[in-house]
């Protein structure tokens, strides 16, 4: 079981997602976007965070650069609808483990975290920040 933070805008899309990853046996909270993401953030460790790309307030690009600034040790999983975004993503390979187009089955985003989170490099709570 792994600690999933879900950052999205889209109630749907956010339920659906966080419904999915706590079938598959993880403990999931949810952010409407990428500001409420960082408090969450501020208030306990996770193992993974699944973010939107295409979000208001903060956008998980910004998001994805601020944690792996902050937490270099939790993977990145993005999310979006958009193939601009998707190309903007890409130029941060090094800092995101993968994008995920949406629309999306429960059983590829599941699997996209699953491979994910296989990639972690031990505990992620570290927070170089403070």
């Amino acid at each position: 079981m792994a600690r999933v933070l879900i950052a999205e805008d889209d109630m749907a899309v956010r339920e659906f997602v966080s419904r999915a990853l706590a079938h598959g046996g993880h403990e999931v909270e949810a952010a409407s976007d990428g500001l409420e993401a960082l408090g969450v953030l501020d208030e306990a460790s996770f193992d993974l965070l699944v973010t939107d790309i295409v979000m208001p307030n903060l956008d998980g690009i910004a998001l994805a650069l601020k944690v792996a600034k902050d937490y270099p040790r939790m993977p990145v999983l993005l999310m979006t609808g958009y193939a601009a975004e998707r190309q903007r993503a890409h130029n941060l390979d090094v800092l995101i483990h993968d994008v995920i187009t949406k629309p999306f089955t429960l059983n590829e985003i599941c699997a996209a975290a699953e491979e994910a989170l296989a990639t972690r490099i031990g505990p992620t709570a570290v927070n170089t920040a403070h």
